[in-house]
């Protein structure tokens, strides 16, 4: 392969993301038809049309999507790399944009949000809160937190914090009405408030003499938020099934109340994860580190 056959794939994936020289001109701050001269270089070193182009718009042919699926990902490393010396140079700054399931505020972000903000004041965050899981490359986040044996194998994972104990907790009212479940199997007996991402409600889940069983409440309340199960549970509307962290004032002023623990799992740690590559921006390094730094200030 000759050296020159390099010249034009940045800009050939930059006008295939654009669909437009004008807007990927812009963008990489050239001139269109450099641009343009660039992409009409590489076609004749591949011997093969990348791009249709009429007076309207600019579209891949089909040896151009394969093209496109092949050099992307070396195109964003060399980006990235750019991005990250430019970084370098100075303290962590700019947005951090960061995708997080709703748990993540009040057991992370709330605690750390202000320590961090104040010793990085250079770098702005941007948190998008949403359990449902997101492709952070192609909605331009820097990085995710999700429960780690969940993490998409091409990712890159950084623990904070420890395993996520899960627990049942009621309220001492509505425990002293109705009685003190002993195993997993005397919940069908109980009001449950559960927790459903989607229409589906999310399984309880216990180790029952070694093996795991699954429980679906018939649930005298739903909601897609742990925090809101934990306040319905305090208030006594049944018991609910989450994350201990998120309880823990609750249980250690005597609120809320644990039942069933010897069955009770504890899942894999969050993770902040993000795309594998070797260079990690200033701004998403200094909040790792950070993280874990301050873990003894967190509920996980």
């Amino acid at each position: 392969m000759r050296l020159d056959q390099f010249s034009g794939i940045v800009a050939f994936v930059k006008v295939a993301e654009a669909k437009s020289f004008t807007r990927a001109a812009a963008e990489l701050g050239v001139a269109p038809a450099s641009l343009s001269e660039a992409v009409k270089g590489l076609e004749e070193r591949l011997g093969v049309r990348l791009l249709n182009r009429t007076t309207r718009s600019v579209g891949l042919t089909e040896a151009g999507a394969q093209y496109l699926d092949h050099v992307r990902p070396a195109a964003e490393d060399i980006r990235a790399a750019g991005a990250a010396l430019r970084e370098a140079r100075d303290r962590p700054a700019g947005t951090l944009r960061l995708s997080l399931p709703w748990i993540a505020a009040p057991l992370l972000i709330e605690p750390l949000m202000r320590p961090f903000m104040d010793a990085y004041p250079e770098v702005r965050l941007s948190l998008i809160f949403d359990d449902s899981f997101v492709d952070i490359a192609a909605e331009g986040f820097d990085a995710g937190l999700r429960i780690g044996e969940l993490l998409d194998k091409d990712m890159i994972g950084a623990r904070l914090g420890g395993p996520l104990q899960m627990v049942v907790v009621g309220s001492p009212d509505y425990l002293a009405r109705n009685g003190t479940p002993k195993r997993p199997a005397d919940l069908a007996a109980y009001r449950c408030i559960a927790f459903a991402l989607t229409r589906a409600i999310s399984p309880w889940e216990f180790i029952v003499e070694g093996r795991e069983v699954a429980f679906t409440p018939d649930a005298c309340l739903v909601v897609n938020t742990l925090p809101l199960c934990i306040t319905a549970a305090e208030q006594g509307l049944g018991l609910a099934f989450a994350v201990e962290g998120l309880a823990a004032p609750l249980l250690a002023s005597g609120a809320l109340l644990k039942v069933l623990e010897p069955f009770c799992p504890a899942y894999e740690p969050l993770h902040l994860y993000y795309p594998s590559r070797r260079l990690v921006p200033p701004k998403l390094r200094a909040f790792i580190d950070f993280v874990r730094a301050n873990s003894h200030k967190l509920r996980i």
